[in-house]
């Protein structure tokens, strides 16, 4: 049985996947692109107390992101937003703000997705030989074939992709699974064209 798809990516594995700067990923949050989350202990904004999942501005930790690398790995936060509001807070406890690392920094899964969806990214690393993309996507067209060949189609194309998810599972301990929309991208003009020779 397959794990279920990611929820979150950190900014590096987002960086990985995207082959970008960690500043253009601060740059795309600030234009409202995608957000960019942490989460935090309690803290007091005020009267209003904050926890859990918040939403960070990458402008206010501008020298995290530096594009030439140079930049410290963690910095000072002052205010945050809860993610189900679209108004910042001002951190009054603890004074002076919280510490924030560049390591727990995360973006939505659905975002990222999104984001990829948005600018073609998933076509442009497919199509690219070479292309940097942390998925064994020649592998699993070799095991799509093989598993046509040896047994057939399943009733469904749900069942296609839950195979093929199990199959990057199986060869990643399950580490690195693309999502089910990915995986049916790419079986979806075998299984039209096979299903038309079926009729």
């Amino acid at each position: 049985m397959a794990l279920p798809p990611r929820t979150h990516y950190t900014l590096h594995e987002v960086t990985a996947r995207w082959g970008c700067n960690i500043a253009d990923i601060a740059g795309w949050a600030d234009a409202g692109r995608f957000r960019i989350l942490t989460g935090i202990a309690v803290v007091h904004c005020g009267s209003e107390t904050v926890a859990g999942k918040v939403v960070l501005s990458p402008m206010e930790l501008l020298p995290l992101f530096r594009r030439c690398g140079t930049g410290p790995t963690e910095g000072v936060m002052r205010r945050i937003r809860p993610v189900d509001r679209e108004d910042w807070l001002l951190i009054t406890d603890p004074v002076g703000g919280i510490t924030v690392a560049i390591a727990d920094m995360l973006i939505l899964a659905e975002e990222v997705h999104a984001f990829e969806d948005e600018n073609d990214m998933v076509r442009r690393v497919a199509s690219g030989p070479g292309a940097a993309t942390p998925y064994d996507w020649e592998g699993m067209n070799v095991a799509l074939i093989l598993r046509i060949h040896d047994d057939g189609l399943p009733a469904t194309q749900a069942e296609l992709v839950a195979e093929m998810q199990d199959w990057f599972a199986n060869r990643s301990n399950g580490d690195r699974i693309p999502d089910g929309r990915s995986i049916r991208r790419r079986i979806t003009p075998v299984w039209k064209a096979l299903r038309r020779e079926d009729e």
